[in-house]
């Protein structure tokens, strides 16, 4: 099975001088927990993901959630990617090596096609893997294993 069989294809996008109130809105009302953060919505060069962890660690818990910060403040700009062709098995190794849950798709020219979750993979999997997935991704990291991985 390949990348193209399970990631999501409705994808919604934000730009680095969108708001994080932006990209917290489109969260909520597409019940997703991460948005890639593209050069433009219309072009979508990948540039970063943006999660609702990083919201809540860089800027609620820091105290700077006062409306004006801007997604680049807080997005992870060395993200984990996969082709569309690439076998599933190698998106799982990406995430479980990388410990993050979502993997934006991007085709040949950097564009941002898609995002394969965590959650895409467990609908399409046995439990037993499904279990390894969740266990290998979710291994306790330090702060300073966080932060050099945002």
């Amino acid at each position: 099975m390949n990348v193209k069989d399970v990631m999501s294809k409705g994808l919604f996008c934000c730009t680095p001088d969108d708001p994080i109130q932006k990209a917290a809105e489109l969260m909520k009302t597409n019940d997703v927990g991460s948005i890639p953060v593209v050069n433009d919505c219309t072009e979508r060069k990948l540039l970063g993901i943006i999660t609702d962890r990083d919201i809540c660690i860089k800027a609620v818990a820091a105290g700077k959630s006062n409306g004006t910060m801007k997604v680049s403040e807080v997005m992870s700009r060395a993200t984990v990617t996969c082709g569309p062709d690439e076998s599933l098995e190698a998106c799982e190794a990406k995430m479980e090596r990388n410990q993050v849950r979502r993997v934006p798709v991007v085709d040949g020219k950097g564009t941002c096609i898609g995002i394969v979750a965590q959650a895409d993979i467990a609908l399409r999997d046995t439990p037993e893997h499904t279990h390894h997935i969740v266990a290998a991704i979710s291994q306790h990291r330090t702060q300073s294993q966080t932060a050099a991985h945002a």
